[in-house]
């Protein structure tokens, strides 16, 4: 029973050295949150007025590009080039041929 004694005052021990050293961590964590700041600065925000000045332009610009009847082409991308059969079993048969010469050479080493 004084060796379960003994472990209880050791764990004790620990426990308090522990929660002195987390304390000193918090102190040491805030002490640079002060001196550094809090992280990432704030943000500027913008007014309501100042986003339905940008909104009226934007309206103004669009009904401008409306009333002249432009219309954009609609793009068309190009068309992928396809390769024939015949060009594909040539170059998997290329694969085939360096492949082996690979393996070959990994048996002679």
């Amino acid at each position: 029973m004084t060796n379960l004694n003994g472990v209880v005052q050791m764990l004790k021990k620990e426990h308090d050295r522990l929660t002195k050293e987390m304390k000193a961590i918090g102190a040491a964590l805030s002490a640079f949150g002060t001196a550094y700041g809090k992280g990432a600065a704030p943000r500027g925000g913008m007014s309501a007025a100042g986003r339905a000045r940008i909104a009226a332009a934007q309206r103004a610009r669009w009904a401008k590009v409306k009333a002249k009847g432009e219309t954009a082409p609609p793009l068309t991308m190009p068309k992928k080039r396809t390769m024939s059969a015949s060009a594909r079993r040539s170059i998997a048969a290329a694969q085939r041929v360096r492949w082996a010469k690979v393996r070959a050479a990994k048996k002679t080493a």
